[in-house]
């Protein structure tokens, strides 16, 4: 493969088990197939696999990358039952990936929900990850970015041209921190599809929100525990990015996430907020000498 081959991604499908039945996941691959330096990059709750792409493209010269449209997202498919859109579940298909990708070290690139299902994998005894990069998240979610997410996430929403789908992906979503007009429409490209009617409407499954918002008090702080118990079992070296004025994950739990566990190696990202989009070259930078010093 010459390099412009190598910076094209090339779509492929695992079949993976659910509840009742079976269901498509989708992965995003860059790079040399058969070279056993392999990361996977999994994205936040309402995006998908091409938010990676200049992550992709930074490292595809000297690893394989696969980037998740994790289910219900992007071209992979939607769950009948929408309960399934949970952390567990979403591991659970990953190991079916690793499978697929008969990777025996992999490294991982998880922001936001991907992050936690990184956790999830990385803390499994045996688990393959060699390096985790957890991108604003923690075991301890701030109520205040919950309630920002779940204000957006699952809306039916529709647009007449992809410029203004775009508009609307910059004002939700502020809070990545600043980006130019050709960075904004392609944070929206992958996001969106064509419906019947010529109007431009989300690619992901409204119901991803239902377990979102179906959370108790007591659900979260259950969960919140075992997820503690999940980061404190991780082994792999760890990277944590933050943007410093994130509402989701907090300055007292990034901390925290340094002193226990994997101890984690924090980079933080100044005029960036929930999350960091991996677009800009201080934050492709970061991960990129991580995972190949």
């Amino acid at each position: 493969m010459n390099d412009n081959t190598l910076s094209e991604p090339r779509l492929d499908h695992v079949l993976c088990l659910d509840a009742l039945g079976t269901h498509r996941m989708a992965y995003w691959e860059w790079g040399r197939a058969d070279n056993p330096h392999v990361v996977v990059c999994a994205h936040g709750l309402s995006r998908q696999g091409r938010d990676f792409d200049a992550v992709a493209r930074a490292l595809c010269n000297r690893v394989r990358v696969v980037s998740v449209d994790v289910v219900g997202r992007g071209v992979s498919d939607w769950l009948t039952d929408p309960m399934g859109y949970q952390i567990p579940a979403y591991v659970a298909d990953m190991f079916t990936l690793l499978a697929r990708l008969n990777a025996t070290t992999v490294d991982w690139v998880g922001t936001s929900m991907g992050g936690l299902i990184g956790m999830g994998v990385a803390s499994r005894r045996g688990t393959p990850i060699r390096k985790l990069v957890i991108n604003d998240v923690g075991p301890t979610l701030d109520a205040a970015g919950l309630a920002r997410i779940a204000d957006y996430v699952g809306q039916p929403v529709s647009f007449d041209s992809l410029d203004d789908a775009a508009a609307h992906v910059k004002q939700i979503s502020l809070t990545f921190g600043p980006h130019t007009q050709a960075q904004w429409l392609e944070l929206t490209r992958w996001q969106m599809k064509q419906d019947a009617h010529g109007r431009w409407v989300p690619k992901g499954d409204p119901a991803i929100a239902v377990p979102f918002k179906s959370v108790t008090p007591e659900l979260a702080k259950a969960g919140e525990m075992l997820t503690w118990k999940a980061y404190d079992a991780i082994t792999a070296p760890t990277l944590l990015l933050r943007g410093a004025d994130s509402d989701l994950l907090s300055k007292h739990t990034a901390h925290d996430m340094t002193q226990r566990g994997p101890r984690a190696r924090l980079v933080e990202f100044a005029g960036v907020g929930h999350a960091p989009m991996l677009q800009q070259p201080d934050q492709v930078e970061a991960i990129r000498r991580f995972l190949l010093e």
